[in-house]
């Protein structure tokens, strides 16, 4: 019998690799086609046409608003001009380097590879050019800066290919460049607050539709709750040129929520993607952290000798047709112009699809996951995978360290024994690295169900947790 369940094993890991190289050769061609065929379509549309990642790596840094600081894209160093400061930060590059046969086979033929040197021409004397102004001693930042705050609407209109409704430009009218929030609990006499932080391709709905309904009177009564839309998402700002770095996203988290609340201590509960963000912002604010509720953290330790940012891309998304899951992870990760296809289709038209939805359900069905999985753009959301979960592989072990070493705030884990997305050994690995952590395992729940459809129970548990964490 056991020998029997081995080969039918071995057969079906044999059909999963074979279909899986048929099935991701030819996304590589489509990939291949759909980068000129958005060029053409770009200028048709737009007079123009941002250079892509497949083509040029610095030109496509370059082109977002953002001035390359160093020739060399191994440093991945870039400089982002924001309306009250010049940002240096680093850039996954993951974007740039996503290897395949065909990708590789495309690269040697003679067109692609003149069109290849041609760009690069360019880029490197912008490049040069650049260099030398920031290295000469007339260059005046302050100039540069009023430059780009007087043409800093543009970023505000959104592209062709992007919804243009109410609801996804909504902070396209706001006089405050500030992350929506939603607030509930106590508004007056605060005693603590707490901060809810959502995943990859979700909202603050994730919470307020869940956990928020299902929290105590005594809680309400006590806690002043957020939770917010990241920048990209949900009814937060989207600015298309933007490369979402983990600085960018922690800047609006500190304008929108500390600052603009006066919050000077708070618990935070993370989810997936958000994770990382949570773990960013508590080792920056160490001391104001009361507790540390994560939730399915993406921590994949990099065996000794390989690249993090690499090794993390190919197990969050294996190139693999099943699970379904891990199918669509890797659509999203490793394809940008099947990617920016597939919000085309999907986000651009949400309200069509959300109209299809309630309309076969009978309005029956609560439509919150759908509606936060719409809602965001494909440079909000390619650029957050790659530089939030990849990029930000090489500093994780940093996080943890000031987080076992420098923090004394409760840390707790729940992870579903389930999840195919993120597996239960990342949260294992977080323990490893920071042995204070606590962790909590639920059987028969996966990814999103380790909340969803559980809510109360995990209500009640996230209460424990900021009770014994008080004082």
């Amino acid at each position: 019998m056991d020998n029997n369940l081995s080969v039918f094993a071995l057969t079906g890991n044999f059909m999963n690799e074979f279909i899986s190289l048929v099935v991701f050769s030819f996304l590589d061609l489509l990939d291949f086609f759909l980068c000129y065929m958005y060029k053409v379509v770009d200028f048709t549309f737009e007079a123009e046409w941002k250079p892509c990642y497949c083509s040029s790596a610095k030109g496509a840094i370059a082109n977002t608003g953002n001035i390359l600081l160093s020739e060399h894209v191994e440093s991945k160093k870039v400089g982002c001009l924001s309306s009250s400061k010049l940002q240096l930060d680093g850039i996954s590059d993951t974007l740039y380097t996503r290897s395949s046969l065909i990708s590789e086979v495309l690269k040697l033929s003679i067109v692609n590879h003149r069109k290849i040197e041609a760009i690069d021409a360019v880029i490197q004397q912008i490049t040069k050019f650049m260099k030398g102004r920031f290295t000469s001693t007339n260059f005046n930042i302050t100039e540069m800066l009023q430059g780009k705050i007087r043409g800093q609407q543009s970023h505000h209109i959104p592209r062709w290919s992007d919804c243009d409704c109410q609801t996804c430009n909504a902070w396209s009218f706001s006089t405050s460049d500030t992350l929506f929030l939603k607030a509930e609990g106590t508004l007056d006499n605060v005693e603590e607050n707490v901060i809810f932080i959502h995943g990859f391709i979700s909202s603050s709905a994730f919470w307020t539709e869940t956990l928020f309904p299902n929290f105590s009177k005594s809680a309400k009564s006590r806690y002043r709750l957020f939770a917010l839309d990241l920048l990209g998402f949900g009814k937060s700002p989207k600015p298309k040129d933007s490369l979402y770095t983990i600085w960018e996203h922690l800047e609006m988290i500190e304008r929108s929520v500390l600052e603009h609340n006066k919050v000077k201590s708070f618990h935070i509960v993370a989810h997936s993607l958000g994770c990382i963000v949570a773990l960013a912002l508590a080792v920056k604010y160490p001391d104001s952290v009361k507790s540390l509720t994560l939730i399915a953290p993406p921590y994949f330790r990099a065996p000794k000798g390989e690249e993090e940012t690499q090794y993390v891309m190919r197990r969050l998304a294996p190139r693999r047709v099943w699970p379904m899951i891990a199918f669509g992870a890797s659509i999203a990760c490793w394809y940008e112009h099947i990617g920016r296809t597939i919000c085309l289709v999907i986000s651009k038209n949400h309200r069509v699809w959300e109209f299809l939805i309630k309309l076969l359900t009978r309005n029956r069905m609560r439509t919150y996951l759908i509606e936060g999985f719409f809602c965001h753009t494909h440079n909000s959301a390619w650029h957050t995978l790659h530089n939030i979960i990849c990029g930000t592989a090489g500093k994780m072990d940093a996080y943890l360290d000031v987080l076992q070493k420098n923090m004394t705030c409760n840390v707790n884990i729940f992870h579903g024994r389930d999840d195919e997305l993120i597996p239960v050994e990342c949260s294992y690995n977080v323990q490893s690295t920071a042995p204070r952590v606590r962790i909590h395992i639920k059987d028969k729940k996966d990814h999103i169900t380790i909340v969803v459809g559980r809510q109360k129970d995990f209500a009640r548990e996230l209460e424990e947790i900021w009770n014994s964490s008080s004082g």
